[in-house]
């Protein structure tokens, strides 16, 4: 049984005891977090596909850390104007663990 849904932009294919790597959610660690944008779920006979989401499914799991993603390093310039500029960037990050599908 799978189920794809709709996070901070993203779409993610997630079955259950799945490890993601989503975009920050406002939640602490260790507490737990429902996605109700379900866009579709397979229950290994079906497809149910939503318009624009499945009525009735949510996807549950577990919060395991927030964070912040490597550093990466943004280096700008304009040629021939002795312009430039060098920034760096660390992405946040919630790494959550699924831990059921209801549908």
């Amino acid at each position: 049984m799978y189920a794809i849904i709709e996070t901070g932009g993203k779409q993610y294919k997630v079955t259950s005891g799945d490890v993601l790597f989503i975009e920050k959610l406002d939640a602490e660690a260790e507490t737990t977090v429902t996605f109700d944008k379900v866009i579709a779920v397979n229950n290994d006979e079906t497809i149910s596909v939503g318009d624009p989401y499945v009525a009735g499914a949510t996807v549950e799991a577990k919060v395991l850390k927030n964070g912040k993603a490597k550093k990466i390093t943004v280096f700008t310039y304009k040629p021939k104007k002795g312009k430039q500029r060098k920034m760096g960037h660390r992405q946040p990050y919630t790494k959550v663990q699924i831990e059921a599908i209801n549908a």
